[in-house]
């Protein structure tokens, strides 16, 4: 049974799609967790739109060709727009390396009235390689692979995020926690 203050809560939350861009293995995914697991235990209802799922699950047959990403993209903007809308908060630790793909979606957002935050996960690619999550470093450099972002395809870096966060200088926690500051800092969290 629900309470009259649970929803009055989920009533009045207020959504926000934050959209943390940055190279493969920079760090997005493991800080969306992180900042993810702190805000629901402050009573957040919370979404991690993980770039991996959405390719299976929701882009799938979709390849990495600049339109093919675009169009990842815009799909991706669209179910965290949706989303936020109803006042969950959105973490979205996806590549997006195209500004243009970027700037649609924060328009898209900013005709809806709905917040949005760019974080740019700054993490070099020298840095990125050397932590490899994926592998994707390693067999691009044996040249099992080609159109790895920030490598051999382009990565636009944003020129103004809201938020730039260098996460070789710090930890998963001091990151979670300089987004969550910006978060509170908007009236979002």
């Amino acid at each position: 049974m629900t309470t009259d203050q649970e929803i009055s809560m989920s009533v009045t939350e207020t959504g926000a799609t934050v959209w943390l861009t940055g190279l493969p293995s920079a760090g997005k995914t493991t800080i969306a967790y992180e900042l993810a697991g702190r805000l629901r235990a402050d009573g957040h209802r919370v979404e991690v739109l993980d770039g991996d799922e959405i390719r299976e699950f929701l882009s799938a047959g979709l390849g990495f060709s600049r339109e093919d990403r675009h169009t990842n993209v815009q799909r991706i903007g669209f179910v965290a727009e949706l989303l936020a809308a109803n006042g969950v908060k959105v973490l979205v630790p996806v590549i997006a390396p195209y500004a243009d793909s970027r700037d649609a979606v924060r328009k898209r957002h900013q005709q809806e009235g709905t917040a949005y935050l760019e974080v740019h996960v700054a993490t070099p690619v020298e840095v990125c390689s050397e932590r490899d999550v994926k592998g994707l470093y390693a067999k691009q450099a044996a040249g099992e692979i080609s159109g790895l972002t920030g490598v051999d395809d382009p990565y636009e870096a944003p020129e103004s995020p809201d938020l730039r966060i260098e996460s070789h200088q710090q930890t998963v926690q001091e990151s979670a926690a300089a987004l969550r500051a910006l978060l509170t800092e908007r009236g979002l969290a």
